[in-house]
């Protein structure tokens, strides 16, 4: 066990920071538990299959402060600047791995956050009424290293603190040698073939869906759009305790950027597959993911090479990786932008992804609300062009899309960053749990398969809901 401090640099609140690593024993899902029971808390990662992604999963709870705005106030992007500047700390520490977070802001940015970006229509419902913007200051955080298997605590001395470092830090150490005497009991797996969906309700009827591809096809063959991403929302009973339908996620739908975030009015299950942004030491990436098959397990049925040989699927990656270079284009230093990975298959447990990494150094006026108004929300979940597009979805989505494909993770107050894209993403409020999915329509799109893909999205997320809520009966 190793501890030290660090001083932070001038700007805001400085803060100094102490850290102690140990080498004991984590489990995940206990750990997940524990810090789901504390105020506020949130989870990034918390699941084994962030190893070869993000590296480390993250544990904080009961914040400092809360910043929220929602829909109908003025200027989020000059409140949230001067909430991000009221902290300071190190940009960087030889001590501790290379891009960990060790302090500062988790939570979400909702997709109707755009609408303060460009200039667009208003006609969805917003029923859900949460938050454009929350994030939560967090001065203690859990950090597990997946590759070295050893554990980090943080702990942000600030001015004015009721609490020493070093009885942070020990909390937090409790916190884990009370995670090793508990047991996460394992959840059954559900086939997901048998899912019933006559009782799960849905925002749109299947000939409205059908329908609105034939629109969007008509607005790609008039030239006014390449390809729009359109979503479905599903909304079923829920009743049960929302970190054990995290616990079914990570053990059955493990993702790397998966997130559980935990307030007093609504929970969020994460389990997003998809990388929005990660900014590390003025590096800037961006991961879209445009293709989808499903992966049956013990199944004859291979659909790796017909993803990663699908005309229409090359064709639909491709314009959002122009897209996404535009879009780090406006913020990165001319001539470092760059695929750095080209489309490749990623295997995930229920389906299969099509991807490709798009990356540049950033400049060094840039900010985080500069990112926010260059690339949010992500191309992969709006279409190209991304304006157009997003007109073309508010006129066809019935309802607010609110955390559904916005992004949900850390901006660290060392200035790096880890956003993912909030899809496969359960909300879950006032009893009950909403689930959307959606994909790319282009001008070749069948309308059956589209429809078909949304299930096929959907019952991952649908099928831990019902385990869970099948265990509380």
């Amino acid at each position: 066990m190793t501890t030290a401090t660090i001083t932070g640099k001038s700007g805001g609140i400085k803060c100094r920071l102490h850290h102690r690593k140990i080498n004991a024993t984590v489990n995940l899902s206990a750990l997940n538990q524990v810090f789901a029971q504390l105020k506020n808390s949130s989870i990034l990662g918390g699941n084994s299959s962030i190893e070869n992604s993000g590296r480390f999963s993250y544990w904080a709870a009961e914040p400092v402060e809360i910043f929220e705005f929602y829909s109908g106030q003025k200027n989020p992007f000059e409140k949230l600047q001067d909430i991000l500047r009221k902290y300071s700390a190190p940009k960087f520490n030889s001590e501790l791995p290379r891009g960990i977070f060790y302090g500062g802001w988790i939570g979400f940015f909702s997709y109707e956050l755009g609408r303060y970006i460009e200039k667009l229509p208003c006609t969805t419902i917003d029923d859900l009424e949460m938050p454009l913007i929350r994030l939560c200051f967090y001065d203690r955080v859990v950090a597990f290293d997946h590759i070295e298997k050893t554990s980090w605590l943080f702990a942000l001395e600030i001015q004015g603190d009721n609490k020493k470092p070093g009885q942070k830090l020990d909390e937090l150490e409790q916190l884990i040698l009370q995670s090793q005497k508990i047991k996460i009991p394992s959840h059954v797996c559900t086939e997901l073939e048998k899912i019933d969906f006559s009782n799960i309700r849905c925002n749109m009827a299947k000939d409205y869906y059908l329908r609105t591809i034939e629109k969007i096809k008509k607005y790609i063959y008039d030239g006014e759009t390449y390809q729009i991403n359109f979503s479905r929302r599903f909304e079923t009973e829920f009743n049960a305790d929302a970190i054990d339908l995290f616990h079914w996620q990570n053990q059955y739908n493990p993702s790397p950027y998966a997130a559980y975030i935990h307030t007093d009015d609504f929970k969020i299950v994460s389990a997003s597959p998809e990388m929005f942004i990660t900014i590390n030491d003025g590096f800037i990436q961006t991961k879209p993911i445009k293709g989808t098959r499903p992966r049956i397990k013990n199944s004859k049925e291979d659909y790796t090479r017909e993803l990663l040989n699908n005309n229409k699927e090359q064709a639909e990656l491709n314009m959002i990786i122009d897209l996404e270079r535009n879009d780090v284009a406006k913020i990165c230093i001319p001539g470092t932008r760059k695929v750095t990975q080209p489309r490749t298959i990623e295997t995930y447990p229920t389906v299969l992804h099509a991807v490709a990494t798009i990356g540049g150094r950033l400049r060094d006026d840039v900010t985080i609300c500069d990112v926010l108004k260059a690339m949010f929300p992500g191309g992969s979940i709006t279409g190209a062009p991304k304006i157009r597009s997003m007109e073309i979805i508010d006129e066809t989505e019935p309802t607010a899309r609110g955390v559904y494909t916005g992004c949900i993770g850390f901006i660290g107050i060392d200035g790096n960053a880890c956003l993912n894209i909030a899809i496969r993403t359960i909300i879950i409020r006032d009893n009950k749990a909403y689930a959307q999915t959606g994909g790319g329509i282009v001008a070749d799109s069948d309308a059956e398969a589209e429809w078909q893909e949304t299930i096929i999205k959907a019952r991952a997320l649908l099928a831990g809901i019902n385990n869970v809520m099948s265990i509380e009966k």
